[in-house]
């Protein structure tokens, strides 16, 4: 699987403006909107998870993540925030790179590829320094292509 097949520039905001876990995941949401996706439903999903444990793994990454029911594919949204979000994360530090992933509800295989793959791209600390210097959304969807290629 790979990350490009799923994300498009149009869903990479590489200047979210968030400043709360909440607000942070309704900007990576905006865009991911489309006809027949209840963006409330969505937000539910996304909360309901958190509420397990915050999906803010450390290093300055979260990976918001949840199911969707009447979902046909996989939705990927990148975001990157320069300032940084308080996420909860485990190391107690601001989040600044974002992958949200929204699955159908009964995809487990698919999810776990897609949040194992963002993991190990993102494990690089260089290419979180690249992805935190990358100029726009452009830049930064020819980082994970890149990465992309190389797995």
């Amino acid at each position: 699987m790979k990350l490009t097949n799923l994300l498009t520039e149009k869903q990479i905001n590489p200047d979210l403006h968030a400043r709360g876990k909440r607000a942070a995941m309704e900007e990576l949401c905006q865009s991911l909107a489309r006809p027949g996706l209840d963006a409330d439903r969505l937000m539910e999903v996304l909360l309901e998870r958190e509420r397990l444990g915050s999906t803010g793994i450390g290093d300055g990454i979260a990976i918001p993540h949840g199911k969707l029911p009447h979902l046909d594919d996989l939705l990927l949204a990148f975001g990157r925030s320069l300032a940084g979000v308080d996420f909860d994360a485990l190391d107690g530090k601001p989040a600044h790179l974002f992958f949200l992933v929204v699955a159908p509800e009964n995809s487990a295989g698919v999810h776990l590829k897609a949040l194992a793959r963002i993991s190990r791209l993102l494990k690089s600390h260089v290419v979180r320094k690249e992805l935190m210097q990358a100029k726009d959304a452009r830049a930064i969807y020819e980082i994970i292509l890149a990465q992309d290629e190389e797995f």
